[in-house]
């Protein structure tokens, strides 16, 4: 493997040929994120079965699956059944191509195992990017996968840590995916203690309808999804008036988890309830501000770049957060602002890291040292 890694080996041959070697590589690797970014979020393998029109299932043949040229070639349709293809099959291809271009720009001159490390690196941010913004979860492939990475990418290249001694650098890459992990987690808790309800006064004998999949507000529609991350969490209101498919209550206690519907003392299993309608003033909804998927995202993030690094995602993509926040609701779109993930920020965040100039990194890694010898002087 070192040999490999070594630069002078790719040095023999011209820069930028290795250039548009990697733009390709990356378009290749582009079409599998497809697949990636379509199945894990459903359950589905990304090996089996090979690649499929989504539409009429028929089978693609490898001269029809050429990154780029195909889809510019069949003008975005499916050859056999003509449904359209996406752009997005088109934009995540290119784009990948285009990271891998950069990274090797960027990181190809000082070292081949930081090109390949960031572009694999590059590669999952981009998978659970568009997989939380779409389904608001990043896939165990993505989080726990990317931990293992971590670790073995970290005991191949030791310089990653800044160290030349591979046990060292594992030792390191375990410290900052556990660091990661419970740094995010602590958060997540937290703000589950400070935050975690959201109390909503509704207009005077305002209607809400519970169907099988969705609470319907007077303004809104919240999937349950949205509102049941853990089993523990729990929609409280009092109902005037409540109405079932077999039975109606006045002026009773509502509790609803995913586990139990409780009225006052009677309880009863959700999934038997198939419809619910409630006349109330006020209702107490669960909330989060990060998924536990955010919690393992930032465990693979640790593993591969350090504790240092998670510290600094940490910050930085709370201020993307912010700011990103604050600009949709001054320009009115309060409700854009609620409903988007978090691991982007993340992911943005940790690029910025590594692409920061290394003095940059140096005065922050400084900083915490010496934060981290004031609370534990015998470091």
């Amino acid at each position: 493997m070192t040999p490999l890694l070594d630069s002078q080996h790719w040095r023999d041959v011209p820069f930028h040929f290795w250039s548009v070697c990697w733009f390709i590589l990356g378009s290749m690797v582009g079409s599998f994120l497809n697949v990636c970014i379509h199945r894990m979020p459903r359950g589905l393998s990304v090996v089996h079965p090979p690649s499929h029109c989504p539409h009429c299932a028929s089978r693609i043949p490898w001269y029809l699956n050429i990154p780029l040229f195909t889809w510019l070639l069949l003008r975005g349709k499916c050859v056999q059944c003509k449904a359209p293809i996406h752009v997005r099959y088109f934009a995540v291809e290119l784009l990948t191509g285009v990271l891998f271009l950069i990274t090797w720009n960027v990181m190809g001159p000082l070292s081949i195992g930081w090109a390949l490390t960031y572009a694999t690196i590059l590669s999952g941010f981009l998978v659970a990017t568009l997989i939380d913004f779409e389904h608001f979860i990043i896939p165990d492939q993505i989080t726990l996968g990317g931990m293992g990475a971590g670790l073995v990418f970290s005991l191949v290249l030791p310089a990653l840590h800044g160290t030349e001694d591979h046990i060292t650098s594992l030792g390191r890459s375990a410290a900052g995916a556990v660091i990661g992990l419970l740094l995010v987690y602590g958060i997540v808790r937290l703000g589950k203690l400070l935050f975690g309800k959201l109390h909503i006064a509704l207009p005077d004998k305002a209607k809400l309808v519970f169907t099988e999949t969705a609470l319907i507000l007077p303004e809104e529609t919240i999937p349950y999804e949205e509102l049941f991350y853990r089993k523990t969490d729990c929609i409280r209101f009092h109902a005037t008036r409540l109405e079932l498919v077999d039975r109606c209550y006045a002026g009773v206690e509502v509790r609803i988890s995913p586990r139990q519907l409780r009225i006052d003392d009677e309880s009863m299993d959700p999934e038997d309830v198939s419809f619910m309608e409630a006349v109330c003033d006020s209702i107490t909804l669960p909330r989060e501000a990060m998924g536990l998927g955010d919690v393992k995202f930032m465990g693979a993030i640790g593993a591969f770049l350090g504790w240092h690094a998670t510290f600094f995602s940490l910050m930085i993509s709370s201020l993307i957060g912010a700011s990103l926040g604050v600009s949709l609701i001054l320009i009115g779109r309060r409700d854009w602002s609620s409903r988007l993930p978090y691991g982007p920020y993340i992911a943005l965040a940790a690029v910025v890291w590594m692409f920061m100039p290394e003095a940059w990194q140096a005065i922050w890694k400084g900083h915490l040292d010496d934060l981290a010898s004031v609370i534990h002087p015998g470091r």
